[in-house]
């Protein structure tokens, strides 16, 4: 059967109320299924109806509808038809179930550092019948009450507070009603570090081979976690509603963190199993104070369908960075937000997927996992960050306060968020939700300046595009060989309309006028002549870490609409990137030169002096005596990156920095293995070598680590081998597919990769039977989108028309077309 409709969806949501689920798992029956009892009670609108039921079992033992036994054999895919409903019905269900490899349902890892076994549950958009039978739609919510059984030495936790009660069995206190994408268990030989916080027990989990780190970040953890329940505390007027607060780092997560409630799920590599960067370590913060904040936007209010994500993710991702940023040590989220997060959302805004921030179009479930995407999460904290400025703090948080006792622990949708806002602050925030919600694509801001000497004579705000902005305006100058804020003021312009600057008439000319100065708004922005020439000759010198993110985003847009050529940007990371002194620039600055402009823009030919070009500017970032230690760990990290076979200098350096450590004896195991990969991408290393690597430390990132090695090996024999390990289904988790992608297309014959990428576009439709996860995974981190020719297109836009595509492939598949054309396009431009 498809995916459950949104039709589907409502009539389900009209005929049933879920009172509750009781879960019960027997996980002892070994490592390919799992015992699942399941017993929901639900009552019915109009007796004597029918519905269903969503799972997806690999047997089904047992169905008993109010006493009466159902016929197994009437599952049909992943529905199990109920028929003559009572007003009130209890629903039996007993199935095995399977374990995932792709963190989609119940997922399963072995860990290579000492054969431990750890589970947790992953319920994403249309996965949770994969780990229960369930009602999957995020309207119907319920409690949940949970039992389960685990080996020996085992620990578990679950949403709500519990214990185990002897003899490996485990139970859980009913929660709070929650949706079935909510649910979450987790299981193993874990190490736990425990707190308390304001009446709250708090804990951190992880499997035990990482106790080390886990006991070493605990206490950074629990300070950025005291902090933001804190600051939620004083935002919202509900106090945390779930009881007990833990959050679990568990291995292979497809995503940085969930929100399940009261059990925050992490990736472990947030543990840093090896040397951070400050913003790596800001990043988290972020992170944590994002998941915290959906326990408000998506746990206690639910979207009632997943058109109105953004009620989850944009608010989260809002007070993610803003919570971090005022509570914590870490300051600069909105540096990292600018120069990171919203490239990734303009990307995507700019792409024929584009959407508006509050879709309309989801009609299943099985799309609803392509709108996770930089639209719902950057610009929709870009969109909040305007409401706010329009609408001031005390309004927005009176609404929001508002919106909460509406529809507490209940579900809500885009119409009733704004009548909450419309009641408590008396604006007409409709009007603002038409033109910044419901609409998509990117405005552009620019200053229009007339000069008469050393005068400014008149000025103006223009906007191009089709919403209202409130942005800053700074004026600089350069002084002293420095380029020094001399004003700072406020705007605010309607689409179609030229907004005078009455505050620049009369004034001294400026070096550099910049719209969007605090980068406020959504908004691409142009500078003028005058004030890109500064830009090109003085960016280095900016005070203001946050203008200087502004205007790299600035830059690295340009390229992209092929209006910088990628020469031209080389030169600007080369002269001024090396005095850059916050890290999170010099990571974005860096993964973009390297994964678009030298891989895409690039022709081929020019490729290897490019790298080189990189590779300098890195060794004199890691020469310079005041780098610090977070801008040195990313140089280095881009010196490993971009050694190529013809610099024997640099691959001397490799192997120096192999042999000790790195230049600060903080290379790690991740930089390590990026060091080892190139290595087996120029020929230096062999099977042996990686397999005598990764016995001396068998840990899941040295396994992911030797995944990427192998497939980056430049052999025809190599090559096939990844080849059929990336194609055959379970052979590898999705973090070692993950990893073999990103090294297969490093090495490689010219008529070898021609090879493989018409088998790539032959082969690609034939992933789907494997769900989305693998789809998504081989569409994204497998394409060859460093072929950026108009041949590669054509093969590309045929593969688009295949019919066995599925919604998440093809749409993955589509905005990777969609970068393509436009590589293309800049490799095209004759630029002056």
């Amino acid at each position: 059967m498809p995916a459950l409709q949104r039709s589907e969806a409502r009539t389900r949501a009209r005929l049933i109320n879920v009172h509750s689920y009781r879960l019960d798992f027997d996980l002892t029956r070994g490592e390919e299924l799992f015992g699942s009892t399941t017993v929901i009670r639900f009552g019915c609108a109009e007796p004597g109806s029918d519905t269903f039921l969503d799972l997806r079992p690999a047997v089904l033992h047992r169905a008993v509808l109010n006493g009466r036994p159902l016929d197994p054999s009437a599952l049909d895919g992943n529905r199990l038809t109920l028929t003559g409903l009572a007003a009130e019905n209890e629903l039996l269900v007993e199935a095995d179930m399977r374990y995932s490899r792709t963190c989609e349902g119940l997922h399963r890892f072995s860990d290579p550092a000492d054969g431990a076994v750890y589970l947790y549950a992953s319920c994403a958009p249309n996965t949770a019948p994969l780990a229960f039978p369930c009602f999957d739609q995020p309207d119907l919510k319920a409690p949940f009450t949970v039992a389960a059984t685990v080996p020996e030495g085992w620990t578990v936790i679950a949403n709500s507070a519990g214990g185990q009660q002897g003899d490996g069995r485990w139970l859980f206190e009913p929660t709070q009603p929650i949706s079935t994408y909510l649910f979450t268990l987790v299981a193993g030989p874990l190490h736990s570090v425990y707190s308390e916080h304001d009446g709250i027990p708090l804990g951190l989990h992880a499997r035990r081979s990482l106790a080390a780190d886990l006991d070493r970040e605990a206490g950074e953890l629990f300070e950025v976690t005291r902090a933001s329940f804190d600051r939620m505390h004083t935002l919202f007027d509900e106090r945390y509603p779930f009881g007990k607060y833990d959050q679990a780092f568990v291995p292979e997560f497809n995503w940085g963190a969930m929100e399940n409630i009261g059990c925050v799920i992490f990736a472990d590599r947030m543990l840093f199993h090896s040397a951070p960067t400050e913003s790596e370590r800001e990043l988290r913060a972020a992170v944590v104070a994002h998941e915290m904040a959906h326990m408000w936007f998506g746990d206690l209010v639910t979207m009632r369908w997943w058109d109105d994500l953004w009620l989850n993710e944009s608010f989260a991702e809002y007070l993610g960075h803003r919570v971090a940023g005022e509570s914590t040590r870490f300051t600069g989220t909105w540096i990292s937000f600018a120069v990171k997060r919203k490239g990734w959302g303009y990307d995507a805004d700019q792409r024929s997927s584009t959407h508006p921030i509050a879709a309309t179009g989801v009609e299943s479930m099985a799309e609803a996992i392509i709108n996770f995407d930089g639209i719902s999460y950057a610009k929709g904290a870009s969109a909040l960050r305007q409401l706010v400025a329009w609408l001031g703090d005390e309004a927005f948080f009176a609404g929001s306060n508002e919106y909460f006792a509406r529809h507490r622990f209940g579900n809500a949708d885009l119409a009733e968020f704004l009548d909450a806002l419309a009641v408590t602050s008396g604006r007409d925030v409709q009007g603002w939700a038409d033109r910044w919600l419901r609409t998509s694509g990117v405005d552009t801001l620019r200053i229009e300046a007339a000069y008469q000497g050393d005068r400014i004579v008149s000025a103006e705000l223009v906007p191009t595009g089709t919403r209202p902005h409130r942005v800053g305006i700074g004026v600089f100058d350069v002084q002293d060989g420095v380029v020094r804020l001399r004003d700072r003021f406020e705007a605010e312009v309607e689409p179609g309309c030229r907004t005078p600057l009455p505050q620049l008439t009369g004034a001294p000319r400026a070096a550099l006028l910049l719209p969007n100065h605090g980068d406020l708004t959504w908004a691409k922005i142009r500078l003028d002549e005058p004030s890109w020439r500064t830009v090109a000759e003085s960016l280095r010198t900016i005070e203001d870490p946050l203008v200087r993110a502004v205007l790299w985003e600035h830059a690295r847009d340009l390229v992209l609409d092929a209006e910088l050529a990628p020469a031209a940007y080389l030169e600007l990371v080369a002269a001024h990137l090396p005095a850059e002194t916050a890290d999170i620039v010099v990571s974005a600055v860096l993964t973009f030169a390297r994964g678009n402009v030298i891989r895409c823009y690039l022709d081929p030919a020019d490729r290897p002096a490019a790298d080189a070009l990189i590779g300098r500017v890195c060794r004199e970032l890691l020469a310079r005596p005041d780098a610090g230690e977070s801008v040195r760990l990313v140089a280095l990290r881009g010196a490993i990156d971009s050694t190529g076979a013809s610099t024997g200098d640099e691959l001397d350096d490799l192997n120096r920095w192999l042999a000790e450590g790195g230049p600060d004896g903080k290379l790690g195991t991740e930089m390590r293995w990026a060091a080892l990969a190139r290595l087996a991408a120029v020929g230096e290393i062999d099977e042996d070598r990686i397999a005598a690597e990764f016995a001396a430390d068998p840990s899941s990132s040295a396994n992911e680590g030797a995944a990427r090695a192998r497939a980056a090996l430049p052999s025809p024999e190599a090559k096939e081998r990844a080849w059929k390990l990336l194609f055959s289904d379970g052979e590898l988790s999705n973090q070692l597919m993950q990893a073999a992608g990103a090294g297969f297309w490093e090495s490689g014959a010219e008529e070898l990769q021609q090879e493989y990428a018409r088998r790539y576009f032959a082969e690609l439709p034939g992933v789907a039977v494997r769900g989305d996860i693998v789809a998504k995974v081989l569409a994204f981190r497998l394409f060859p989108g460093g072929r950026s020719t108009p041949e590669t297109v054509r093969a590309a836009e045929e593969c688009l028309t295949r019919e066995e595509l599925t919604p998440a492939l093809r749409r993955t598949l589509a905005d990777r077309v969609d970068d393509l054309r436009r590589a293309v396009r800049v490799r095209g431009t004759t630029f002056s």
